[in-house]
């Protein structure tokens, strides 16, 4: 299945790299570029391509605000952040207008389109050291006091099955790793939700970033 994408960036000599890099997977097929968030949006509109790859700073509007109105607007686009910023603040506030990645342009060539190839699926992808970071400075401002700790009603148990979730392993996988049945694992999963008022994996994801209890380890 080929996947359908869009590059956001105002750099044209990005646009190209990007273009060469995505052309030599088979599976990719780019059907329109843009230099700023609103002529994004337009092609949004104009193809609704599978995935955005979206800049975050650009003129006119930026990476935020088009990702915003492509997911009101356009919900099934999925939106891969791609951008020199690797401050959580930035990481944040496309998270919240809908994005489904983010991609640092240090990023290895491989990355990127794992990554594409990730987010066209529904699912979320974060470049493990982005996470690393993210959850670090949110367990620091724990510390001080400037975030709450709250799991909004979540046991001990259930905390721990989210992280595994968050992480991508299968129930079978979760259930080997606390050493609890399957059926355990699912009903742990249905109360998570529930109790969250989430529906798929990578709302799930999202919280468990947001509330900084995905585990990571260390490189």
């Amino acid at each position: 299945m080929t996947i359908r994408v869009v590059i956001v960036d105002d750099h044209s000599v990005v646009r190209a790299g990007m273009r060469m890099l995505l052309e030599s997977d088979p599976e990719l097929a780019i059907v329109g570029e843009g230099e700023n968030g609103q002529q994004g949006l337009q092609l949004a509109h104009k193809f609704k391509p599978d995935v955005m790859v979206m800049d975050v700073t650009m003129p006119e509007m930026d990476g935020v605000e088009a990702t915003r109105r492509i997911k009101q607007e356009i919900p099934q686009v999925a939106v891969l952040a791609v951008t020199i910023h690797e401050g959580a603040d930035y990481f944040f506030r496309m998270l919240q207008a809908g994005a489904s990645g983010y991609v640092p342009k240090r990023a290895a060539p491989d990355d990127l389109l794992h990554a594409i190839h990730v987010v066209a699926k529904g699912d979320v992808f974060l470049e493990p050291r982005i996470a690393k970071e993210l959850v670090f400075d949110y367990v620091s401002r724990v510390r001080q006091g400037v975030a709450q700790e709250s799991y909004d009603g979540l046991t001990e148990r259930e905390r721990e099955v989210l992280a595994l979730i968050a992480e991508d392993e299968t129930n079978q996988a979760i259930a080997n790793r606390l050493s609890i049945s399957v059926k355990t694992v699912e009903r742990h999963r249905e109360n998570i939700m529930q109790k969250l008022n989430l529906h798929t994996r990578t709302e799930l994801v999202k919280y468990a970033i947001r509330k900084g209890i995905i585990s990571l380890d260390e490189d």
